[in-house]
């Protein structure tokens, strides 16, 4: 007797898989020394698959790595997890991996370089705005102390993600679209 196999949907399948790359990400991160947040590569990963996915399996992508992280999964940056890490300097962070998967995605409708520039720095800039304002919230420091240690150093890096995440989705869009079937123009 054979037993029937069920397929997993590509899309379900490529969310599952950023967010494996953004609990890898965490792993890679610099800790900074004027800064209670690190330098991570997670957020390339989380805007990515944005623009690669769209908003819905982009954001779909960045909740499971948020979840997997409150279980307590040592999957945050410097191999941390739990609850806790939501109400500490680098929350703001987190909810904006939501936030820039879904903005990103937005973008992803248009396959090339324009869309992509832009839904990539749209996701970055979400990111640190939530991050920026989580940061001055939780520590009690000034606007000007909270820009000065929570988004200035991360421009040099984003500026680098913002030009690597927009040559893998121009590369790469056209062969997730056609492993999920999506039609430019739909999510």
């Amino acid at each position: 007797m054979k037993m029937k196999t069920q397929r997993i949907p590509a899309s379900t399948a490529l969310a599952c898989l950023f967010s494996a790359l953004c609990c890898a990400g965490a792993y890679i991160s610099i800790p900074l020394p004027i800064s209670p947040v690190p330098l991570a590569i997670t957020n390339l990963f989380t805007v990515l698959g944005g623009l690669l996915l769209g908003p819905v399996w982009g954001g779909f992508s960045s909740i499971i790595y948020l979840a997997i992280g409150a279980l307590g999964f040592p999957v945050f940056s410097g191999g941390r997890g739990g609850l806790a890490h939501f109400a500490g300097p680098t929350g703001g962070y987190l909810a904006g991996y939501f936030f820039a998967a879904i903005l990103a995605g937005l973008f992803s409708r248009k396959r090339g370089p324009v869309a992509s520039v832009l839904g990539t720095i749209l996701g970055f800039t979400s990111i640190l705005a939530l991050g920026t304002f989580g940061l001055k919230l939780i520590t009690g420091i000034s606007w000007e102390r909270a820009i000065a240690v929570g988004v200035i150093p991360f421009l040099p890096g984003d500026a680098i993600k913002t030009v690597l995440a927009s040559i893998l989705a121009i590369r790469l869009g056209p062969f997730v679209d056609s492993l999920t079937g999506r039609e430019h123009g739909r999510f």
